[in-house]
């Protein structure tokens, strides 16, 4: 039994002075979360001179922000300010480092900080570990390295399913929304430039014609709207557990009926849009459309989130800055959009609920799936490094494994 302290330090990085998108000599990658989670490839660069480096299986530990707690093993490169690099002492680094990953939820629970959460280095240091000889430390690493890899490996694969099944349901929505359900259509050029062909007996308007801006106030009584980017408008939901504060002048706020299209201003280049559920309140800072012509706002709720439509939203935006664009209802209105027939717009609604529907039961079954191997794979560890699991038993599984 020995307290973590005695076994390693963690020496935290800084934030580089510039970073900079070539290497050279004196630059290497600058460990971003991003780069070292393999978001991006393409990783930016710091200079190494009075910065903390980390080498190719070092562990760093996430000091800082949402995730403060969390192991991740290091590439060669400059440690970001978030995150700390552990130097191992008389401990095999990769036992070591499934300690750790066992470890993470008693350190994420500790983490302190009003605003943005960090790492408690105290009790971090003074964590009691059971440290078993170092031959011990190597067959545990050894076995949890085989089998860790097995469940990973089936974690990707799920993966790569949830993200074909999302990129089928994009593509699902935006030949219906586009092109409509009849694939044998003679088709037109719509004039359109972000649109392309549309069906010959489809017409196009600016959004003007077909909606006004509703700017009603002062119905405080009314439910509080929220607007994401993945779910578009939806009942904002208040957490149990902890207090959060409303605005105390609800006067302010827009009132939405329902069958509205509402917008987030400074996010519906990124998709924040949709159809108002039910009568509600939505940020002053969201513009709030209703229909004035006999159309099936769902079907334009579909067609504002499709990414042809958020690039086009994009340039009818105000900003300096990609992160600071503003599309104004001045904007928005001048947009020109297909204008199926109300029937055909009723029957494209209907259809994209009944097939992404059969796409959204296969991936929350996924999932699940992937829920189940993450606990496998964090229960195998905890059962490893607590000795659980006999050294005989992890010998029997290696070789059983090999044999198969």
């Amino acid at each position: 039994m020995i307290r973590l302290k005695y076994i390693a330090n963690f020496q935290k990085g800084r934030i580089p002075p510039e970073l900079f998108s070539q290497p050279t000599p004196s630059r290497i990658p600058y460990l971003s979360m991003e780069y070292l989670r393999g978001q991006t490839t393409a990783p930016e660069y710091a200079e190494q001179e009075d910065s903390i480096i980390a080498n190719d299986g070092d562990m760093i530990l996430l000091w800082d922000g949402s995730n403060a707690g969390e192991f991740i093993k290091a590439k060669h490169g400059v440690v970001s300010s978030t995150g700390a690099v552990a130097s191992v002492l008389n401990v095999e680094s990769d036992f070591f480092f499934y300690l750790c990953k066992f470890l993470e939820p008693q350190i994420r629970a500790e983490t302190i900080g009003m605003g943005i959460p960090h790492v408690n280095g105290e009790f971090l240091g003074n964590l009691p570990l059971d440290i078993p000889p170092k031959s011990t430390q190597i067959e545990i690493a050894s076995y949890l390295d085989e089998q860790t890899a097995r469940i990973d490996t089936l974690i990707a694969a799920k993966q790569r399913l949830l993200n074909l099944l999302t990129e089928k349901r994009r593509a699902l929505i935006t030949q219906a929304v586009t092109k409509g359900l009849d694939s044998s259509v003679t088709m037109k050029n719509s004039g359109i430039p972000w649109l392309g062909e549309i069906p010959v007996h489809w017409e196009v308007s600016r959004l003007a014609w077909l909606f006004s801006e509703r700017d009603e106030r002062n119905q405080p009584d009314l439910p509080l709207l929220v607007v994401s980017i993945h779910h578009g408008v939806t009942l904002r939901e208040f957490s149990e557990e902890r207090i959060e504060q409303q605005a105390e002048d609800a006067s302010t706020y827009k009132v939405a009926r329902t069958g509205d299209i509402s917008f987030n201003k400074m996010r519906m280049w990124q998709g924040a849009v949709g159809r108002v559920p039910c009568d509600g309140l939505v940020s002053p800072d969201y513009v709030v459309a209703a229909s004035i012509a006999d159309i099936d706002t769902s079907y334009y709720g579909l067609l504002f989130k499709i990414p042809a439509f958020s690039a086009e939203s994009a340039k009818q935006s105000h900003g300096i800055v990609w992160d600071r664009l503003r599309l104004y209802w001045e904007g928005f209105r001048d947009i020109a959009v297909p204008v199926p027939p109300n029937q055909e717009q009723n029957a494209i609604v209907d259809y994209i609920e009944k097939e992404t529907g059969k796409i959204d039961l296969l991936r929350q079954a996924t999932e699940r799936t992937i829920k189940l191997l993450q606990e496998r794979h964090a229960a195998l560890i905890s059962d490893a490094v607590t000795g659980k699991i006999s050294i005989e038993s992890m010998g029997s599984t290696t070789e059983a494994s090999h044999e198969n």
